[in-house]
């Protein structure tokens, strides 16, 4: 057999021999790459299975704490203890002593009441009547006035504790920087947090003394962000600075609010002011004129009538200028 015939059997050979071993390989490889993936899907699908688990999980944190928190604030908006209210006016008094000071107004008032000899039983009506209410008014007037000053220094509170954070500060140390720095009485309610966290409680139940003192929706949200962020996580700073610039439209929307409602608030004061001017003039005009309402039984009837229709009258217009947002 010739050199030329034996070359040309080995290369048939070698091209047979490929071509039965090359589908094996090429199913071998494509297996493989199937495999790889099938795995790469598997691990894909286990990191977006535990993602979604994840951010469920967060969820239903978030929820949790917003609820616990709303319900909190639902019970510090029923009625308030006297002594709270002492609290949350920024004094320290203590009940008992408050009471007392009631007792003494009403006992000056009735006093003043048979000096200008008013009848007895009046002048007990009127002093228990100013030793409930005098007192109380002023109470509600210093409440309310050391809200308004809390709620103005506020977003320049939040403000600071944003820079803090993004600066690299933790959020004790943000807070602690705002109890030095930022003007009363928001100083004195954030030492009063660090006080409450030296003593061993958490960051949640530090910050919830602050609705304790200032039981206002704008310190309710700032008390949700902390106790959200701490129990769930999240960015911090992006969560504040989001919060104060709310506060700061609230601010502005409150301003909007007071100026928009200043006409029907002079109308009431002038309105509720007019009765008793124009018995000021009646009596340095006419003395003997309004005589008869102070010196018979039937004219402080019906002084006392008008007393209460001109405190119904006050109080329906001081309602219709008061805005809820």
């Amino acid at each position: 057999m010739s050199p030329l015939i034996l070359a040309l059997l080995a290369a048939i050979c070698v091209g047979a021999a490929g071509f039965a071993l090359a589908p094996s390989l090429l199913g071998a490889s494509r297996a493989g790459k199937r495999i790889k993936a099938l795995q790469g899907d598997i691990q894909a699908n286990r990191a977006a299975t535990s993602a979604a688990r994840t951010r469920e999980q967060r969820r239903r944190n978030i929820q949790d704490a917003l609820k616990s928190q709303s319900e909190q604030y639902d019970k510090r908006k029923k009625r308030v203890p006297l002594q709270d209210q002492i609290f949350q006016a920024g004094l320290k008094t203590k009940r008992l002593d408050f009471i007392r000071n009631q007792v003494i107004v009403g006992a000056v008032v009735f006093g003043l009441c048979v000096v200008l000899q008013v009848p007895v039983l009046f002048a007990a009506v009127f002093g228990v009547a100013g030793g409930y209410l005098l007192p109380r008014m002023y109470l509600a007037r210093r409440r309310k006035r050391y809200q308004d000053r809390f709620l103005d220094e506020l977003p320049n509170a939040v403000e600071a504790i944003v820079r803090g954070v993004k600066s690299g500060l933790p959020l004790n140390d943000s807070m602690r920087v705002v109890a030095k720095e930022v003007k009363e009485p928001v100083k004195s309610e954030f030492q009063r947090v660090l006080d409450q966290q030296a003593v061993g409680k958490s960051m949640t139940e530090a910050v919830a003394v602050l609705l304790d003192r200032v039981p206002l929706p704008e310190v309710n949200f700032f008390v949700v962000v902390i106790t959200v962020q701490q129990q769930a996580g999240g960015n911090l700073s992006e969560a504040l600075g989001n919060l104060a610039r709310v506060l700061r439209n609230r601010k502005k929307m409150k301003q909007k609010v007071k100026a928009m409602s200043s006409e029907a608030k002079a109308s009431a004061v002038i309105i509720g002011a007019l009765p008793f001017l124009v018995a000021v003039l009646v009596s340095m005009t006419t003395p003997a004129y309004l005589l008869p309402l102070v010196q018979s039984p039937i004219g402080l009837f019906w002084l006392g009538v008008a007393a209460v229709l001109m405190s119904t009258g006050i109080f329906v217009m001081n309602r219709m200028v008061q805005f809820d947002f």
